[in-house]
């Protein structure tokens, strides 16, 4: 991590991410993850970090690295479909990543999901957080939608819909 990226993530506070994301833009969030998951069988979590943690931040994490630790930190990888989701904000570096479990990387290509990640970051530096991230909720639905639409009677909501803020 350079320098400056380190001292970034060693002295923004870490309620910074709920100053960004207010109550009422996590409960909307919230609310599109759980409708979104009504349509697919996929599971979507949402990870919001300000800083990185200082031992994180220290050994010069990418928001790629850091959002494969989180993915495996909150079970996103154990669904029983192998169909998590995991949408990480970076919001000191603003980058997005996702990642998808295997069941779901089988059928849509990281290319789809990475032009999802483009446009966040897109409205991010517009400073339309929430517009983007439910923009890409959307995104995601349709794409899972397509590719591994819910089952009438068998499609259990597995991960908790709430955003969660670190």
């Amino acid at each position: 991590m350079d320098g400056l990226r380190l001292l970034k993530h060693l002295m923004v506070p870490g309620w910074w991410a709920r100053r960004v994301f207010r109550a009422a833009d996590r409960k909307a969030i919230h609310a599109a993850i759980a409708a979104s998951e009504r349509w697919h069988r996929g599971e979507l979590c949402l990870v919001v970090e300000g800083p990185m943690p200082v031992s994180v931040s220290l050994r010069g994490t990418s928001a790629r690295q850091r959002a494969i630790q989180l993915f495996s930190r909150f079970g996103v990888g154990a669904t029983r479909e192998a169909s998590g989701i995991l949408i990480y904000v970076q919001l000191l570096d603003r980058r997005v990543e996702i990642l998808a479990d295997r069941g779901i990387a089988e059928r849509v290509e990281q290319a789809a999901w990475d032009r999802l990640c483009r446009a966040m970051e897109a409205s991010f530096r517009q400073g339309a957080w929430r517009r983007g991230t439910l923009e890409a909720i959307d995104g995601a639905t349709q794409l899972l939608r397509a590719h591994f639409p819910a089952r009438r009677d068998d499609n259990p909501n597995e991960l908790d819909d709430r955003p969660r803020m670190l």
